[in-house]
């Protein structure tokens, strides 16, 4: 059977599929989604990345849980729970949990998808507000789904809302549908739950929104699928009846419920059927209320019909594994029985009752708050360990990694099997730039000087401050020429930079040591040697003028003056390019804008 997925060979391609599976597990048929996932289950395990390794193993579940396979489809969502551990803290990641909260919930594991649901609910609180995506309104989705199973359906209502404020922003009709659609029925069915506890003034007023969002969805410009718009119907003439308007509401209803038994599957047939039921009961409540008898013919008729939709309602329900409506069927078979007079059978459907809902609610609603609190307390000391880890390792003035994050990075170095180069540059007279200005101007001269650093070294190198007016720059797998010309264009812009605009009383330049290392050479072999090399290269660059370049190789001291080590005459370069050339011996001359080849060798 064709599906219509191409090939997947990008994440584009593996993210349509999986946005044609998410639709397709949101069906009561499961061939759709079994035939879409056969034609790339090979695809998305093939991917490799986290992000979609924890897909495949999502996908693998619902296939599972299509066949009954309760406990290897927990083996599969565990697989991609521990996936997504490796993937960011997103919207993605959001979206991802919740669905593995749905398939935990339909497998029958609460505790399981309480865990899951908490963590998606407190990652989709993290993205923020002017960010909406299709991950974060479907993770709205999903987990309303998971939440209404669980039974905590303001919960669920409130996810539903916030899907459709995402969907809204984002613009997509079929999408705004939905979301719309997921609305008016968790209305509908928390004003069931509070039209059961007796406020029937909030219960009237769900309804009334639920009403609301049910109009809206059918204004729009959108043909949904037959069972969608089933579904639809079902939730309006629900909310009709929750809202006492019932004499339209029953032949409508009843029209619908034959159009699903004909065409439908078997859990929107058993949704109709409680609905269809509740509003025969409201019937017959109403028909007794006029004539002062329960026992009226036209009464009983319709509480026997209500009590046939019921028993095959809980059967439906009971069938596809819809726990939590299957127990509310139980609840109101025995209500409706006792009504009638019928204490035998109603004690049987409420021992039934007590046995499948003894403390789930209950348990629910406290495993959600105990999770959530320490989710969230989990979270908040997540991110104060991030934050002192950032500021133990950072320089709060410039931004850069401090001298500790420099001696972590130099240690991680191998100097025995690899060449690499440190930069040690420090500015020229800072302590006048500080007394003749100020320590503010000071502040803003290192801002400055990390900011040219950042811009001028190669991609690749790394910058420190190490302390004071002093910077450390790390630049791996550079020769002794690549590192000269690399400070050298720092030491440039640094000179040519406008000082000017921070009003100094002059101009700003920088000193520069350099060691490098050379595994197969004599030299520094450890950071420290490394670093004592560079530093000693500094003070000649100091003693010798300031506003240069110096290295262990006498030849490649740079600088504007043409004053040597020793104070005598230094053969000035006209250009980077013929330093460049005397540091490597070269012995013709390269025309200029030469670069050095990728493997770190000298083109030709």
């Amino acid at each position: 059977m064709s599906t219509g997925i191409p090939a997947l060979v990008d994440d584009a391609s593996l993210a349509r599929a999986r946005w044609t599976l998410l639709e397709a597990s949101d069906r009561e048929d499961a061939h759709a989604f079994l035939d879409t996932l056969a034609a790339v289950e090979a695809d998305l395990a093939a991917a490799g990345t986290p992000r979609w390794v924890a897909w495949a193993h999502a996908f693998a579940a619902r296939r599972l849980l299509a066949t009954n396979d309760l406990e290897a489809a927990a083996t599969e969502v565990a697989a991609a729970r521990s996936a997504t551990e490796l993937c960011p803290a997103d919207a993605e990641r959001a979206l991802t949990l919740a669905y593995l909260a749905h398939l935990e919930v339909s497998g029958d594991r609460s505790d399981a998808a309480m865990h899951l649901a908490v963590d998606a609910s407190l990652l989709t609180d993290q993205v923020p507000a002017d960010d909406p995506s299709r991950e974060l309104h479907q993770a709205h989705h999903w987990l309303s789904l998971a939440l209404t199973r669980l039974d905590l359906e303001e919960l669920a209502v409130a996810q539903a809302l916030r899907g459709h404020r995402v969907a809204t922003a984002l613009g997509g009709v079929a999408d705004r549908w939905r979301l719309l659609r997921l609305c008016a029925q968790q209305h509908a069915e928390l004003a069931q739950t509070v039209h059961r506890r007796g406020d029937e003034v909030r219960a009237a007023r769900l309804a009334a929104v639920a009403l609301r969002c049910s109009h809206a969805a059918t204004a729009l410009d959108w043909e949904p699928p037959d069972a969608e718009s089933d579904l639809l119907a079902v939730v309006h003439g629900w909310a009709l009846t929750l809202a006492d308007d019932l004499d339209d509401t029953l032949p409508a209803l009843r029209r619908v419920r034959g159009r699903i038994e004909a065409e439908g599957g078997l859990w929107l047939l058993g949704y109709a059927d409680l609905a269809l039921a509740r509003l025969l009961t409201r019937t017959a409540q109403r028909e007794a209320a006029r004539t002062g008898s329960t026992e009226t013919p036209e009464s009983v008729r319709l509480a026997d019909e209500a009590t046939d939709l019921l028993v095959a309602a809980a059967g439906a329900f009971a069938a596809v594994g819809d726990r939590r409506r299957h127990r509310q069927c139980l609840l109101e078979l025995g209500q409706a029985t006792a009504a009638l007079g019928r204490a035998g059978e109603a004690l049987h459907w409420l021992e039934a009752y007590r046995a499948e809902a003894s403390q789930v609610a209950l348990r629910s609603r406290e495993l959600w708050a105990e999770m959530f609190v320490r989710r969230s307390r989990l979270r908040e000391a997540e991110r104060q360990a991030a934050l002192m880890r950032r500021h133990a390792m950072e320089d709060p003035l410039t931004g850069l990694g401090n001298r500790r994050s420099a001696e972590r990075r130099l240690a991680e170095l191998d100097l025995t099997t690899s060449t690499a180069s440190l930069a040690v540059v420090d500015v020229d007279r800072f302590k006048s730039v500080n007394d003749d200005n100020s320590h503010l101007h000071g502040d803003a001269v290192l801002r400055r000087l990390a900011d040219l650093l950042r811009l001028h070294c190669r991609t690749g190198d790394e910058v420190f401050r190490w302390a004071g007016d002093e910077f450390l720059v790390i630049l791996p797998g550079a020769h002794e020429a690549q590192a000269v010309v690399a400070m050298e264009r720092l030491r440039i812009a640094v000179a040519e930079c406008p000082w000017d605009e921070l009003d100094l009383a002059g101009p700003v330049t920088v000193s520069i040591g350099i060691a490098t290392t050379h595994p197969d050479q004599a030299g520094p072999h450890t950071w420290r040697q490394l670093f004592d090399s560079a530093d000693l290269h500094l003070f000649s660059a100091k003693r010798t003028g300031r506003d240069r370049v110096r290295t262990g190789t006498p030849a490649a001291a740079t600088g504007p003056s043409d004053t040597g080590a020793a104070g005598g005459p230094q053969t000035a370069h006209a250009s980077v390019d013929a330093l460049v050339d005397e540091l490597l011996g070269a012995r013709t001359q390269r025309p200029p804008g030469w670069a050095f080849a990728s493997d770190d060798e000298p083109s030709s």
